[in-house]
């Protein structure tokens, strides 16, 4: 787009798909995003203009004679006096920026605004997306134009929210609780959220949100962000005195990985916003933009086994031979053997960065278990942590000085285990020989790839640098090359639970590990504000035992089934402990599971508000409306007995559905049956959605299953 001539003159871009518009007021020198949310339509050139100028501020007493606003590069030079689109240096000089945009490339759905700053010597370009989800994705170039190095600080991406945004949503938590949300105000000034952990951390932000207030899953205005990154990262909801309100997000760089040195430059990471009438349309947008992949998972999602909390370390080949038999009976599909199997693994403190097969407890290696697995018509996985080294092991005692650290002492110790620096040429070239490796012996079609302490004061050594970008993109290439040499391979991204749960990772993993927690009462929330970004087939969902081991609570199994339902559906428990009547149960979940879970992999999530305390309703609706799959969960005592109505959101409000109790309602003591559940009914979708229907009475942490057929 030539830009000559420009001075004085109202031009716009207009990028529109998926129900979105983005409009950027491009005339001047520092273009302006002037709307992001629902779809403007064919608004012709005089209609673009006029929305650019009727944003524009006046000028007011007290302030700069042109007020200042939100740009896309905003910085003090301009007169933005907020946080800054982009701060560095020269070794303390060079500290104004000022960047004045020279060209701009667009067609219906990109655009890239090239920027200069030629005192500065500096060269920036932002580009725009809006893609088939109707997500507005944006990433920054820095180019380092000048004979010296420049240092950059920060570079983060705005995204403008309506001025009526006033509450936020974000999230925190910790391990086994992943992902809690937290609601406040949005008041003036600045909310940061970062993450310092070397990964997004089990206590980040996964979405900052802000809408109107009382906005919730089926209504209410909202925008949201997420930083598409596996490294340190920082979101900021900000409003200011002019009348403008911002999210910006971006990567948090630790000082000097922002360094550039003469032609250098920085690639910012990918930053995804979304909106929508309700959290649910938001998490849409994200879902459908993400399906849309020509590389995400397309075959039904396996059911999955995973030894872990079945045997822990203890591999003792015919007790693994008896639990894939089990599993093989109920239905699993894929059979993972977790850790303990490498050389001196006993336990959690030694052994990480051993990567050869332990002959002590596998003499034969692990070609029995495997052979065994795959003869029972099941996939074999194995879980490695390739990222990570015992201080007990021969690699840390070979090569220590492959071992993160920013000063001669190691860091402090977590899980008994340091990190292995990945950007350092010789390690990464020993761990791709040991992974390629393996998967060139064994028949390995799945890798559970952990990940289980943050990158504390991760450097290369004494008085060294501070690394975690680099390891964060050797990981990213290593991932990569794993998936190019092996196609059909396919990796979940687990970290102490999920502790590493972003569209960065995801753009090169099959599924994530939603949380080491697997009560259901713990996993609902969970699952549900994991799910405003991660679509529900790729995050892991498994049956507990009876017994959960993180909790010590004891549950109901068709409850723990219920609560898994809604994901990739796998299970974690020592079958070879389960009665055939327990078994039998356990084959009829993951039967049903099977027969949902091409709706799960391609339907609208749905939640419905408004319940009473004590009651939870969610759901799967199929993309054509034909068919919806609800669970009613009573997670404790209800307020009313029996409980009131509840709604099954989601539905064609024109079409007419059969609507059913998957096994019936649960008969208790002292209650009647309910009417309705023996042979189920009739009603519209928008009946269902607006008048709703009687749940069954149910005992705490209980659930039942309903299906909603068009007819």
């Amino acid at each position: 787009m030539d830009l000559s001539g420009k001075e004085g003159a109202v031009a716009c871009i207009h990028l529109r798909d998926g129900g979105t518009s983005v409009v950027v007021d491009i005339a001047g020198d520092r273009p302006v995003i002037v709307h992001w949310g629902a779809d403007l339509g064919d608004a012709g050139a005089d209609e673009l203009n006029g929305l650019a100028l009727a944003s524009r501020p006046q000028r007011v007493s007290g302030g700069l004679d042109e007020t200042a606003r939100r740009s896309l590069l905003a910085t003090p030079a301009e007169g933005w006096l907020a946080t800054p689109a982009i701060e560095g240096h020269r070794d303390g000089r060079h500290t104004s920026l000022l960047l004045t945009l020279q060209n701009v490339t667009a067609d219906a759905t990109t655009a890239a605004l090239s920027y200069a700053d030629a005192e500065a010597g500096l060269g920036v370009v932002v580009e725009l997306e809006v893609g088939v989800g109707g997500l507005l994705r944006q990433r920054m170039t820095v180019r380092n134009d000048h004979a010296d190095v420049f240092t950059l600080q920060s570079a983060l991406l705005a995204f403008p929210v309506p001025w009526e945004a006033t509450e936020l949503l974000d999230s925190t938590g910790h391990h086994l609780r992943e992902r809690a949300p937290q609601r406040h105000a949005f008041t003036s000034g600045s909310h940061v959220r970062e993450s310092r952990r070397g990964r997004p951390g089990a206590d980040a932000t996964l979405l900052l949100a802000a809408g109107s207030a009382g906005f919730g899953f089926e209504s209410g205005t909202v925008h949201g962000v997420h930083v598409a990154w596996s490294g340190n990262h920082r979101v900021i909801a900000e409003r200011a005195v002019t009348g403008e309100a911002h999210l910006l997000a971006g990567e948090l760089l630790l000082a000097g990985e922002g360094r550039l040195a003469p032609g250098g430059d920085y690639v910012s990471p990918w930053v995804y916003g979304s909106w929508g009438d309700g959290l649910d349309a938001l998490a849409h947008r994200f879902h459908t933009q993400w399906r849309a992949r020509p590389e995400h998972p397309s075959r039904p999602r396996p059911i999955t086994l995973n030894t872990w909390e079945a045997v822990y370390f203890d591999h003792d080949l015919p007790t693994l031979l008896t639990l894939a038999d089990r599993a093989a009976e109920v239905g699993v599909e894929r059979f993972v053997l977790d850790d303990g199997w490498f050389l001196g693994r006993r336990d959690d403190t030694a052994g990480l960065g051993d990567w050869f097969v332990d002959p002590d407890v596998w003499p034969d290696g692990l070609h029995p278990l495997a052979d065994h697995v795959r003869a029972r018509g099941m996939e074999f996985g194995l879980w490695v942590e390739p990222e990570m080294v015992n201080p007990d092991s021969e690699l840390a005692r070979r090569h220590p000085d492959w071992i993160l650290r920013g000063r001669a002492t190691l860091p402090p110790s977590a899980r008994t285990q340091q990190v292995l620096d990945l950007a350092h040429p010789d390690a990464y070239a020993y761990i791709k020989e040991r992974l390629f490796t393996l998967l060139a012996e064994y028949p390995i079609a799945y890798l559970k790839w952990d990940h289980n302490r943050d990158l504390v004061d991760a450097g290369d050594g004494l008085g060294g640098r501070a690394l975690v970008r680099e390891n964060t993109l050797a990981l990213y290439r290593l991932l990569g090359e794993l998936k190019a040499a092996h196609p059909g391979l396919e990796i979940e991204s687990c970290a102490s639970g999920g502790a590493r749960v972003d569209l960065g990772i995801l753009s090169l993993t099959d599924r994530i590990w939603t949380s080491d927690c697997l009560d259901p009462t713990e996993r609902l929330g969970n699952q549900r504000y994991t799910g405003l970004v991660v679509p529900p087939e790729m995050m892991g969902m498994h049956l507990t035992s009876p017994h959960v081991h993180s909790t010590h609570r004891t549950v109901d199994l068709d409850f723990a089934a219920s609560v898994a339902l809604f994901g990739h559906f796998g299970i974690e428990w020592d079958l070879t402990s389960a009665d055939a009547a327990t078994l039998a149960r356990v084959s009829a979940a993951v039967s049903f599971a099977k027969s949902v879970r091409e709706l799960v992999a391609s339907g609208r999530t749905v939640n419905a508000d408004g319940t009473e305390p004590g009651i939870d309703v969610r759901g799967m609706v199929a993309a054509d409306g034909a068919r919806g799959v609800y669970t009613i969960a009573q997670t404790a005592s209800t307020a009313a007995l029996p409980p009131g109505r509840v709604r099954l959101p989601g539905l064609d409000p024109d079409r007419t559905y059969r609507v059913r109790i998957v096994g019936g309602a649960p008969e208790l003591p002292g209650q009647s049956p309910l009417e309705w559940a023996e042979h189920g009914i009739t009603l519209t979708g928008r009946m269902a959605g607006t008048a709703g229907l009687r749940p069954p009475v149910q005992y705490p942490e209980r659930a039942v299953v309903v299906t909603a057929d068009a007819v």
